[in-house]
């Protein structure tokens, strides 16, 4: 959703958007051009921003912005020939970053791209029309007119609520969980690896003092990240493209004043959406308290904050990635091991120990929910522990001793209870790898390690500099910065006020009739012949009949098999069949012994994450990962692939 200039006395639901734009033919006149719907009595205007009447001044202003927005997306790893897409939504912000990209890219392209007049290479604006306005269709149509006039490739999405309009209380969130799924499918779709999103400075300050309010701790507080990998619901594998994309944020330096200047040098129109003024949003309520707090000193030291706060990510970032390669071993079985005497976590800190086992869990459990509160504690008082010589269960994992290590290694694995259904994806996924495909791939692995380079040239590993290492909450990181005087008293002050205020309407919205979420889980589902199935997020699952194995199979008959994880008694039915003497084919019986070795290398806890593949009547046809088939004509593949890699996937915090 848009931020808006516009103070609404009321809010109406019904309300159109606003259109504004500065007239081209003077700049200190701006012109507000309004639907006759809206009373203009009803509006009050504020503006954000000056209109200087010094040309070469605006010039120079604008330099500057150029020379800022081309360093950020350095940072990120982006070069101009790159791929990249653009998340429109016809505000200020958005406006404003289509013009600094297509900017950008044009100067950065070669001669022979640049002949192109029709539209800049290689750059694609997304418009998502969230449908929740009847005027919504029309306004995404006048918004991409606006584009397509930049000479940018522009897409409308269009969403479909198949389960009813989102309730007003969720109405956002809803809205932006749409947004993002629909900006990542288009970008796959044309094989882009990069969306580039317009939050600024401004947005970031909204996001420290929300989560101020909800006591995150400083990690939290380090907002939102300059580039986050995303991966999607359900992971794509459709002709052998990837399924994750780079989200980049180069506007994070730039307020919402600048935005509005670049929009008015570029002489570009935006519009205001009516939504951000309605109080219910929490994030409305902290953007016009802001508002009010509009001092250069309190905007500047409440970045100072948030920037150090954002170092102190970094920092912690770095350190779990060298302890994960350090001490952690991930198995073909989908579990992991902590070699405990190379991680020696009695010397790590608190903060870097706590982001550690999240990640690892969250791996492991492929759920992104981390160990909070009194539980956290108890797991870093857990691990911090040597030998290890108990078991733990935390964030859908279960922790124990690994076995013949006599403490000195923790396995970590899947807790079947608490895992995630299998999602279904088209059949041969593999078979293709056009050029296209590759370069795609290639590019945004590239332009990773190009952000991996520029991290590593930027930061240096210096505990002095780090002021929040220590701190247990959001009070104490605020208590610190005004310590080491990056706050003042006053502004310490105001921070601390709206904090406040935020929490106690949080904690009275959570008091009345909050719902706790629960989620559904089914660990068995249908796989049909050619298909791959992702069973719990972490095994990709397939099977078919060859003809040429056997004669006589009684098997082929069947078109859809069941995938389910290991329970006790599959062990002893495999234990069965290795002994058997009538029941089965020889060919079975040497494949449950075999079976039964491998096993035994398994750890117990360990194998019952591991999918097995039952024919309808539930009879055990394969356990893939040992090895395990009922007839030499049923091929069955199940390799250990995550949706979201070891570390969550690349994110810089620069």
């Amino acid at each position: 959703m848009t931020r808006g200039l516009l103070m609404l006395p009321h809010y109406n639901a019904k309300s159109h958007l606003i259109r504004i734009g500065l007239s081209s033919s003077s700049k200190n006149s701006p012109k507000f051009h309004t639907f006759s719907s809206i009373s203009r009595k009803s509006i009050h205007v504020r503006l954000l921003c000056g209109c200087s009447s010094n040309l070469q001044d605006e010039s120079t202003e604008l330099s500057k912005y150029k020379e800022t927005f081309s360093r950020r997306m350095a940072m990120a790893g982006v070069k101009p020939h790159h791929h990249i897409a653009v998340g429109v939504s016809g505000g200020p912000d958005s406006m404003a970053l289509c013009l600094l990209a297509a900017e950008w890219k044009t100067h950065g392209l070669n001669a022979a791209l640049r002949q192109n007049k029709d539209v800049i290479d290689g750059l694609l604006a997304i418009i998502v029309d969230h449908g929740l306005r009847p005027e919504s269709k029309q306004e995404a149509e006048t918004v991409q007119h606006r584009i397509l006039n930049m000479r940018i490739r522009c897409e409308i999405a269009h969403c479909k609520w198949t389960d009813g309009r989102p309730k007003l209380s969720h109405l956002q969130e809803a809205a932006r969980d749409m947004r993002y799924e629909k900006l990542q499918n288009i970008c796959i779709q044309h094989q882009i690896g990069v969306l580039l999103i317009a939050h600024h400075a401004d947005d970031q300050a909204e996001l420290f003092i929300l989560r101020l309010s909800r006591n995150s701790g400083v990690l939290g507080l380090a907002g939102m990240a300059l580039a986050t990998q995303l991966f999607g619901r359900h992971q794509s594998l459709d002709d052998g493209i990837s399924d994750s994309i780079l989200l980049v944020r180069p506007l994070l330096d730039f307020s919402k004043q600048d935005l509005y200047k670049i929009c008015e040098e570029g002489k570009q129109q935006w519009v205001e959406d009516p939504t951000n003024q309605n109080t219910i949003f929490a994030r409305n309520r902290i953007r016009m308290s802001l508002g009010n707090l509009s001092s250069c000193i309190f905007k500047s030291e409440l970045q100072a904050v948030i920037s150090a706060c954002r170092m102190t990510r970094v920092y912690v970032d770095q350190i779990c990635c060298s302890l994960m390669n350090q001490s952690v071993t991930v198995m073909p079985e989908g579990y992991a091991i902590i070699d405990l005497s190379i991680l020696n976590p009695s010397k790590v800190l608190d903060i870097c120990l706590s982001k550690f086992l999240t990640l690892l869990l969250q791996f492991i459990s492929q759920r992104q929910r981390p160990v909070r509160g009194s539980a956290q504690k108890l797991l870093l008082d857990y691990i911090r522990m040597f030998p290890c010589k108990s078991s733990f269960t935390a964030a859908g994992c279960y922790l124990c001793p690994s076995p013949s290590s006599k403490g000195t290694k923790l396995l970590i694995c899947c807790s079947v209870n608490s895992t995630l259904p299998m999602k279904m994806m088209k059949s041969f996924y593999a078979a293709a790898s056009s050029s296209e495909e590759v370069k795609v791939s290639s590019e945004l692995t590239q332009i990773i390690e190009n952000g991996r380079l520029y991290l590593n040239k930027m930061v240096f590993l210096n505990t002095s500099d780090m002021h929040f290492l220590n701190t247990k909450s959001s009070e104490s990181v605020l208590s610190e910065a005004k310590r080491v005087k990056i706050l003042s008293e006053s502004t310490h002050s105001s921070i601390c006020s709206l904090q406040k205020n935020e929490h106690e309407k949080f904690k009275l919205k959570t008091d009345n009739g909050s719902c706790k979420v629960v989620e559904l889980v089914n660990n068995v589902k249908q796989l049909h012949q050619g298909q791959i199935g992702h069973f719990m997020d972490r095994f990709l699952v397939s099977w078919e009949f060859v003809s040429g194995g056997c004669c006589g199979c009684v098997f082929g008959q069947y078109s859809v098999m069941e995938v389910c994880h290991m329970v006790d008694d599959d062990w002893l039915y495999l234990s069965k069949l290795s002994k058997s003497e009538n029941l089965c084919s020889d060919f079975v019986k040497v494949s449950a012994r075999e079976a039964l070795m491998v096993l035994k290398s398994i750890p117990v806890a360990a194998r019952r994450s591991l999918p097995v593949l039952v024919n309808p009547e539930g009879q055990i046809l394969s356990i893939p990962n040992i090895g395990f088939n009922i007839c030499p004509c049923l091929k069955v593949s199940a390799k250990f692939n995550p949706r979201v890699p070891l570390g969550g996937g690349y994110s810089s915090f620069l």
